[in-house]
């Protein structure tokens, strides 16, 4: 964020580079900075003839270059975004000699997404060097909702771990999805709002009673009946529950609970940051930590790896409805 936050504010000042290479695998920041320089380096007046969107399927880095050498039209510099860069990726070493001696007057924004240049390389260097190389990286799971936070925060809103939580599962890590689904609350809910789980499913359609969070703190209390219910009703709805992602978090937090166990200090701040986890859940650990020993966390963790290699098809034919069933009956007996 910081990063990002500098080169927008460079813009803002006039420090202007004349390429910005745009690349990596999370593709928001890649829209959000070319948008940026898209909407601000050229007043609408300049646009006109000095603004220009190339698309990588459908041009050649010679067309590029050969655009990029032009002059600005009445204006002190032309824009020129070329997206989907990533389909020129056998070629984008071309751009090597141009990258040298850029246009003073042009600003060439490159968006390759998904991908990344070799720093190896020599336009790597060179770009360094004239312009500017962003990197976007993809963000791991445990930090999307602390983003999600920092997101609302900066538009005066704040949101629950829970309901921050449940945006990550039921949206993974995709960044403009969940950006999407906040503009939607932000429209309805207004400022100084709270967020809650109640508010993600009114407004966004996830229960908050039946999903994989909660499932998680009934398989961690032993709570037979409320985690029978949670699997019957994603039975009902397997297509917002899929089983591969029922198996992935309970993976994830029986092995937590196993690094839980092995904690010599067990204070709620220790925990929080060992584990990776929002001290909100903490106590949830000390919970499923009494209900399950180091030798029935090893059990079930053996018992997720069998029913995950089950749901790929291999070995015995059962439903996913069945596999569930009988891996949350090995696991709360």
């Amino acid at each position: 964020m910081n990063e990002i936050n500098a080169i927008v504010s460079d813009i803002k000042k006039g420090n202007i580079k004349p390429i910005y290479f745009l690349m990596g695998d999370e593709p928001y920041y890649i829209d959000k900075i070319s948008d940026f320089i898209e909407d601000t380096v050229l007043d609408e007046a300049e646009k006109g003839f000095n603004q220009q969107v190339m698309y990588g399927r459908d041009a050649s880095i010679e067309d590029i270059v050969s655009s990029a050498k032009r002059y600005p039209m009445m204006a002190e510099r032309q824009v020129l975004i070329v997206k989907e860069a990533q389909d020129l990726s056998r070629t984008i070493e071309k751009l090597v000699s141009y990258a040298e001696n850029p246009q003073p007057t042009t600003v060439l924004v490159i968006n390759y997404k998904y991908k990344k240049l070799d720093k190896r390389k020599k336009l790597h260097k060179v770009i360094a060097k004239s312009g500017l190389v962003f990197e976007s990286k993809k963000m791991y799971e445990n930090q999307v909702s602390d983003w999600i936070r920092r997101v609302l925060s900066g538009k005066k809103y704040q949101i629950e771990p829970k309901a921050s939580l449940m945006l990550v599962e039921f949206l993974g890590t995709d960044l403009n999805k969940i950006s999407n689904e906040l503009d939607k609350l932000m429209l309805i809910l207004p400022k100084e709002t709270i967020i809650s789980d109640k508010h993600i499913e009114e407004n966004i359609g996830i229960s908050k009673d039946f999903n994989n969070f909660e499932l998680r703190k009934a398989v961690g209390e032993k709570n037979i009946v409320k985690a029978n219910r949670i699997i019957n009703y994603f039975a009902e709805n397997p297509k917002n529950n899929p089983l591969v992602m029922t198996i992935s978090l309970l993976n994830s937090f029986f092995t937590q609970l196993l690094m839980f166990h092995g904690l010599k200090d067990k204070s709620k701040s220790s925990v929080a940051k060992t584990l990776g986890v929002n001290p909100y859940f903490v106590d949830e650990y000390f919970v499923a930590g009494r209900n399950y020993p180091m030798r029935k966390v090893a059990q079930v963790i053996a018992f997720l790896r069998d029913a995950d290699v089950k749901s790929k098809g291999v070995g015995a034919k059962q439903t996913n409805e069945d596999i569930l069933k009988e891996l949350l009956f090995k696991i709360l007996h």
